[in-house]
């Protein structure tokens, strides 16, 4: 008896207990759900449809804080100089269009202490860009002006070879220029010693917890590189090769080989002594990776058995080779790369050792130096069967022959969409590869749809007044008379509303950037399906995105205080309907739009005000893609000029598919 009654008691004690967790657990689905109903309706998420689907993916509800808003001051006057002064913009082949500031003098206070540091960054910038703009304005060509050859397409000699000897090399890189690129038959040939190996950090042996996270390392770099396109952006790599001969978290030696745009690497291939096998696509015949001797692999095709007995039968066996890996610490190298029909073939000591094959996007014509850098001393390079002419085109070739490129006069009828593009001064092959894919959509030709570039100044004259010329003819850039800078680009968004709103009457704007291809008739598809009785924000939309404090992307806590972000579509392609645009003019006219130096968080911030008044439709998709491209895309980033041409050719055989490997 005594045994059942404590076992009934035991029974009855777990039978609370499981009803008070119950009833926690009850309790805390309440609190959730209710909360996450608020949080919803915050950020502008609920909508008359209850569609849910997009959000669901999005929301994550660890960790989920309230949304409040940071406090901002007042922008100053240099922050809200109005943009346009309503005059109607010149046709083209005139006057490029400029909007005007010359009323909106900086008379709000003396800059000191209190003034924030983009009003201080502003102020420069309008006052630096007023001065460059006046000199560009009243330059007259009489020959004392020397652009750069890239800009004005100055021919320079091409020599057949070029070389570079001990004495020219530098202690940390060594760099040989290329007048002009290279052709298929060139070949470049260096002649070094690799390093003996030394203590190195890896962090991805950290991560597996072996030792210390320390290994013995020697590698080297040589990379084919383009021309850098941006002040403080590296080059693009055309070919990057990388030898480790230590071996890196693999812990064997291999060779690495990738391409590299705007800090976006493409897909890595590796070669490891594991020979390429015999249905991977080979390079003009070559196989991508040839086999050298390891220790950790028996060859599969033949166990020790089965040569054993072959030989015991007597049956011939041909002799063969066994090659170790290519580089060794200490030993000097002959390596040579060969351009050729399909990609590179690289050799050392005259033995194959890889091909790579060319990657949509980087060509050997636009291959404008040899960078080796690592742990190498290098004896020597040269370059041989180099190009007799240069391949890239004078712009001034494309001034005349390129009438089809122009743009035509704003429309005055209302229109469906209007894109506004930021760019740099520098960036001609960026917009004419625009000009020369997704700006001949025929919605752009009938008028539909209206693109034009927005520009502020650079600090080389010479480039300022490429870039009036240009204007000039093309008749489809605005030129803002301020210096560029990184954050001022949401000076450049602003531009893009007014000028939406007051010289056009679009009914949708759309913001993106020079290095993004823009599928223009699935656009304006979505942008149709989404249409309402509602205002529209669509994009890539990022939900409780959390600042970044340190870092390229660092933000202080004095800039933005809070944990999260409003919900803000990715800078490289969204839209917003006209109302949205005309709340934002009226704000930044009468000096009320709070401004933060990351113009797509701003925006987010502008399109949360909007919608506490006025109900928002937000509408999601991925393929307003942020990074590279995805097939079936809306919008890819990052895209190349050749990459941009590539997907327009694809698009003209009925295939939204990718022109990179990244």
């Amino acid at each position: 008896m005594k045994r059942s009654k404590s076992m009934e008691a035991i029974a009855g004690r777990k039978w609370r207990l499981s009803h008070i967790l119950f009833a926690m657990a009850a309790v805390y689905l309440l609190i959730i759900g209710f909360k996450f109903h608020h949080i919803l309706e915050l950020a502008g998420l609920i909508n008359d449809d209850r569609n849910f689907n997009e959000i669901d993916r999005l929301v994550d509800l660890d960790g989920v804080a309230e949304i409040s808003r940071p406090v901002f001051i007042s922008s100053s006057d240099s922050l809200h100089r109005r943009l346009d002064d309503g005059n109607p913009p010149p046709k083209p082949g005139g006057d490029p269009i400029v909007l005007p500031t010359h009323h909106l003098l900086l008379k709000r206070r003396q800059w000191g202490c209190n003034s924030t540091e983009l009003e201080r960054t502003a102020h420069e910038a309008w006052a630096l860009g007023m001065k460059a703009w006046e000199e560009v304005k009243h330059y007259e060509d009489k020959g004392d002006l020397k652009p750069p050859a890239l800009l004005e397409g100055k021919q320079e000699p091409c020599p057949s070879s070029v070389s570079m000897g001990k004495s020219d090399m530098g202690t940390q890189e060594s760099l040989m220029f290329l007048p002009c690129g290279l052709e298929v038959g060139s070949s470049i040939t260096v002649i070094g010693t690799p390093h003996r190996a030394h203590e190195e950090y890896v962090p991805h042996l950290a991560k597996l917890k072996q030792g210390k996270g320390v290994a013995m390392v020697s590698q080297f770099m040589v990379e084919l590189q383009g021309l850098k396109a941006v002040d403080g952006e590296e080059p693009p790599k055309i070919l990057h090769f990388n030898p480790r001969l230590k071996g890196d978290w693999s812990g064997r030696a291999v060779i690495e080989h990738n391409t590299c745009f705007r800090k976006q690497w493409g897909k890595s291939m590796r070669c490891d002594g594991v020979a390429s096998e015999d249905d991977d696509d080979t390079v003009d015949g070559f196989i991508k990776c040839e086999k050298w001797f390891r220790s950790d692999v028996v060859d599969s095709k033949e166990s020790k058995s089965t040569s054993w007995l072959k030989r015991f039968i007597g049956r011939a066996k041909k002799p063969k080779l066994t090659w170790p890996y290519p580089f060794v610490e200490g030993r000097l190298f002959v390596l040579t790369f060969q351009a050729a029909v399909e990609g590179y073939h690289v050799y050392v000591g005259g033995r194959h050792i890889t091909s790579f094959p060319y990657r949509p996007g980087f060509t050997i014509e636009d291959t404008a130096s040899i960078a080796i850098k690592g742990n190498v001393d290098v004896h020597s390079v040269f370059a041989s069967s180099l190009p007799s002419s240069h391949p890239s085109f004078s712009r001034q070739q494309v001034l005349e022959l390129s009438e089809s490129w122009k743009s035509g006069p704003l429309p005055k009828q209302p229109i469906v969409l209007f894109v506004g593009i930021l760019s740099a001064a520098n960036h001609f092959a960026e917009r004419m590869a625009i000009r020369r894919t997704w700006m001949q959509y025929s919605a752009i030709k009938l008028s539909n749809v209206v693109a034009r570039f927005f520009v502020a100044l650079s600090p080389m004259k010479e480039v300022n007044v490429v870039l009036k010329r240009e204007a000039e003819y093309f008749g489809d850039i605005i030129i803002l008379p301020f210096m560029d800078r990184y954050e001022l680009v949401v000076l450049k968004t602003v531009a893009i509303c007014e000028f939406g709103v007051k010289n056009l009457t679009a009914a949708y704007i759309m913001k993106c950037d020079d290095d993004t291809f823009v599928r223009l008739d699935v656009v304006l598809r979505e942008v149709h399906n989404a249409a309402g009785q509602k205002s529209l924000y669509m994009g890539n939309l990022n939900i409780f995105h959390r600042p970044l404090r340190n870092g390229k992307w660092a933000v202080t806590y004095e800039e933005w205080p809070e944990k999260v972000y409003p919900p803000y579509a990715d800078g490289p392609g969204y839209i917003i309907s006209s109302d949205i645009a005309k709340f934002i003019v009226s704000k930044h006219a009468n000096h009320t739009l709070s401004m933060f130096k990351m113009e797509d968080v701003s925006m987010g911030m502008w399109v949360e005000e909007f919608n506490a008044s006025t109900p928002v439709r937000y509408s999601h998709n991925w393929k307003f893609c942020q990074y590279g491209c995805m097939d079936d895309y809306y919008t890819s980033h990052y895209q190349s000029p050749r990459q941009m041409i590539c997907l327009w050719d694809k698009l003209a055989r009925g295939r939204a598919r990718c022109c990179n490997f990244r």
